[in-house]
């Protein structure tokens, strides 16, 4: 038998199996990964991250400048919660460095004992890795 003898006979389609959908077949001849998980280490270790520039004692002062406003705003004006601006820098826990987040919110407390900012939302930023505190509140506000 060749061939040609073949070829132009109709296709065989069981009357027992059903067909397999197309999408299934396509995934028979995908490739596997032969390494698990080797391309989440990778996608890791291609992530990038930053590293906390420490302020300066200029950008120090001005910083603890602006959290002593915030305190005697909140002592002077009981139940007052001004709204802030923070540039933090979060420490990422899995490699070295991290990454810079702008949080916006109203200040509830100062907690100076622990040296973080609690915020009405539930939020809580350490001192310590706070870059800037903006706001109209400090346009406002004389003291």
């Amino acid at each position: 038998m060749k061939y040609d003898d073949i070829l132009h006979l109709p296709h065989h389609v069981s009357t027992i199996h059903p067909q397999m959908p197309l999408l299934d077949r396509a995934a028979q001849f995908s490739p596997f990964a032969a390494l698990t998980g080797y391309d989440a280490v990778i996608q890791e270790s291609a992530r990038l991250t930053e590293t906390f520039a420490e302020p300066d004692e200029q950008q120090r002062e001005r910083l603890d400048g602006r959290l002593q406003r915030i305190r005697l705003y909140q002592e002077h004006n009981r139940g007052q919660e001004p709204e802030i601006e923070v540039v933090c820098f979060q420490p990422d826990h899995k490699k070295n460095g991290g990454t810079y987040l702008k949080f916006c919110g109203r200040v509830k407390k100062l907690d100076i004992q622990r040296r973080q900012i609690l915020f009405t939302d539930g939020k809580t930023l350490p001192v310590d890795h706070i870059v800037s505190i903006e706001g109209e509140f400090f346009r406002s506000v004389e003291y």
